[in-house]
C-alpha cells in the first residue's frame, strides 16, 4: 500500500511539472508574439537601434536621432542648421517598411526558439534611405556662411619712400566642394554631428598697380631728380597697364615725347630683320651683337645701308613704325655725328604744349611705344604671331624674333633696369644716353625691356629727361629703384 501512495505523488508531481511547463510555454508564447508585433532585439535600421520598438515608435526615433541640427564649425565660430535646411530629408517610409518585411518574413518557431534559448537572432539592419539635395547644400554653405565668415586677405602695403612691401594679413577661404563632402557624410550619421568646415588659408594679396604707381612716385621723390620721369609697365600675363609721367611731386599727362637715343636701335633691328636674307650671315650678326650690345652707333648705320637704302634707311625705319601704328615714334637720320636730318615730322607727342623735354630732333619716342615694339617682339617670339604677323606676315618668323631676344638679353650694361633686379634675372632690354654736342651735356636717360620673374614677366620701360642737365649718379639709381619696386611687386614673398 505504500508503493502505491508514493506512485501516486510522484504522478501528480510529474503532471504538475508538466502543467507548469505548458503554462510557461504558452506565457512566452503569448510573450513573444507580442514583441514580434515590433522589432527584433538587435534590430537597427539607418544605424538606429529600434529592438523592442513598435513600427510607430522605431520611427519617431529615426525621426529624432536625423532631426538633430548639424553644428558646423568655422575656426571659432559655431552654427547649428536644421537639415532639411541643407537639403536633406529621410524617407521613413521607405526604411520602416522594408525592416517590418524583413521582420514578419522570418520564420515564427525558428524566431521564437532563438527568444526562448536567448539566441540572438541574425543581423536585422536596414541601410539609410535619404536624399540630399547637393545644390541647397552648395548654395547655403555659398550664400550664408561664405559671406558671413570668410576674410578677405589684406593686401601687400608698399613702404613709403622705399623700395618694398609689408604683407598684410592672411585671410581665410570656405572650401565649398569639400564641405559638401563633409557635411553630407554628417547627415547620413545619426551621431556624427558635428562638421568642420574646410577652410583654406589666403595668403596676402598684391597691391594694386595705383598702390604700385603711388611708390613710383615716392621713388622718384626721394630721389631728388627734378626733371621729367616717365614710365609704361606692361603685365605680360594680364595685360594690365601702368603709365605715369610725372615732375617734381606732379603727375602729368602721359605719353611724352622723349629723345629715343640708343633705344632707337631697337626699331632698326626690326626693319633690318624685316629685309635680311635668311640665315643672318656672321656678318650681319656681328652687327646686330655691336648695335645692341655694345651700343655701338656705327653698326645700325651700315645694317640700313646695306638693307634699307645708302642714304634714306631712317625712313624705312619710320616707315615701319608708322605701319605698326607708332605715330611718336621716327628716326629722322643717320646715327654719325653730322649726318643730315632727313625728316622732322610733327607727331602727337612733340606738338604738346603743356610739356616739353626739348627731344633730339633726330630720334624720337615715347615709353609705351618702345614697351609696346618690345611687347611686339615677346609675342612673336612666344607665339609666331602677334601684330608682326598682320602687319608684316611671312616676313618676321618665331625664331627671327626670339634672335632679337637673344640680342637683348646681350646687352649687359650694368645699372638702370638691370642693377635694379636680382643676379641672374634674365632681361631683354635695351638702354639709351647722349651727350648734347651743343652744350657738352646729357639730357636724357633711358631703358626698356622684357623681364622674366618667378611672379611673372613684364615689360618696363623708364625714360627721364631735363632741359638742364642729367646726372647719370642720379638717373641710375633712380631706374634701379623703380625697376627693384617693381620687381618686388611682382615677387612679394622673395624681396
Amino acid at each position: 500500500m505504500i508503493r502505491v501512495k508514493n506512485f501516486s505523488l510522484l504522478r501528480w508531481i510529474s503532471m504538475a511539472l508538466i502543467l507548469s511547463a505548458t503554462l510557461l510555454l504558452v506565457v512566452e508564447l503569448i510573450t513573444f508574439s507580442r514583441m514580434r508585433s515590433g522589432f527584433a532585439l538587435g534590430t537597427e535600421i539607418a544605424d538606429v537601434p529600434v529592438g523592442g520598438l513598435s513600427l510607430d515608435d522605431a520611427a519617431n526615433r529615426l525621426t529624432q536621432a536625423y532631426s538633430v541640427p548639424i553644428e558646423l564649425h568655422y575656426n571659432d565660430a559655431v552654427i547649428q542648421v536644421k537639415p532639411a535646411t541643407l537639403g536633406f530629408t529621410l524617407d521613413l517610409n521607405a526604411m520602416i517598411t522594408a525592416a517590418d518585411q524583413k521582420r514578419s518574413s522570418a520564420p515564427f518557431w525558428s524566431s521564437f526558439w532563438n527568444y526562448l534559448f536567448n539566441r540572438t537572432p541574425g543581423s536585422q539592419d536596414i541601410p539609410l534611405v535619404a536624399t540630399i539635395d547637393n545644390s541647397i547644400l552648395s548654395q547655403y554653405l555659398q550664400n550664408e556662411i561664405a559671406p558671413r565668415y570668410d576674410t578677405p586677405a589684406e593686401a601687400y602695403e608698399p613702404v613709403g619712400g622705399g623700395v618694398n612691401f609689408l604683407p598684410g594679413k592672411a585671410g581665410t577661404q570656405l572650401d565649398i566642394d569639400r564641405s559638401v563632402q563633409l557635411v553630407g557624410m554628417a547627415l547620413r550619421s545619426p551621431t556624427a554631428r558635428v562638421v568642420n568646415l574646410s577652410v583654406t588659408k589666403v595668403a596676402s594679396s598684391r597691391p594694386s598697380y595705383e598702390n604700385l604707381k603711388i611708390l613710383m612716385q615716392q621713388v622718384i621723390d626721394a630721389s631728388g631728380f627734378k626733371g621729367v620721369t616717365e614710365i609704361y609697365l606692361l603685365d605680360l600675363q594680364t595685360r594690365q597697364e601702368l603709365q605715369l609721367a610725372y615732375q617734381d611731386g606732379t603727375t602729368l599727362p602721359a605719353d611724352i615725347a622723349f629723345s629715343a637715343e640708343s633705344t632707337m636701335k631697337i626699331p632698326v633691328m626690326i626693319s633690318s630683320f624685316l629685309r635680311a636674307q635668311r640665315p643672318i650671315s656672321p656678318e650681319l650678326d656681328s652687327d646686330f651683337v655691336q648695335m645692341i650690345e655694345f651700343s655701338d652707333d656705327t653698326a645700325p648705320d651700315v645694317l640700313m645701308k646695306q638693307l634699307m637704302d645708302p642714304n634714306l634707311g631712317p625712313l624705312t625705319v619710320t616707315d615701319d613704325m608708322a605701319a605698326l601704328g607708332l605715330q611718336d615714334t621716327f628716326l629722322g637720320g643717320m646715327f654719325a655725328i653730322g649726318s643730315p636730318l632727313l625728316i622732322s615730322p610733327h607727331t602727337p607727342a612733340n606738338q604738346r604744349t603743356d610739356i616739353n623735354t626739348d627731344p633730339d630732333p633726330y630720334s624720337q619716342t615715347t615709353p609705351s611705344e618702345m614697351a609696346s615694339l618690345l611687347d611686339d617682339i615677346y609675342e612673336c617670339a612666344q607665339t609666331g604671331g602677334g601684330t608682326f604677323a598682320a602687319v608684316f606676315p611671312g616676313k618676321l618668323s618665331q625664331s627671327d624674333c626670339r634672335s632679337m631676344i637673344l640680342y637683348l638679353e646681350g646687352n649687359v650694361q650694368p645699372g638702370l633696369l638691370r642693377g635694379g633686379l636680382p643676379e641672374g634675372t634674365q632681361i631683354a632690354h635695351k638702354h639709351g644716353w647722349a651727350i648734347d654736342a651743343s652744350d657738352g651735356l646729357m639730357h636724357a636717360v633711358a631703358d626698356a625691356g622684357i623681364i622674366y620673374t618667378p611672379g611673372g614677366n613684364y615689360i618696363m620701360s623708364v625714360y627721364v629727361a631735363d632741359t638742364n642737365q642729367v646726372l647719370y649718379d642720379v638717373a641710375n639709381p633712380l631706374i634701379e629703384n623703380l625697376s627693384r619696386a617693381v620687381y618686388n611687386y611682382y615677387n612679394l614673398a622673395n624681396q
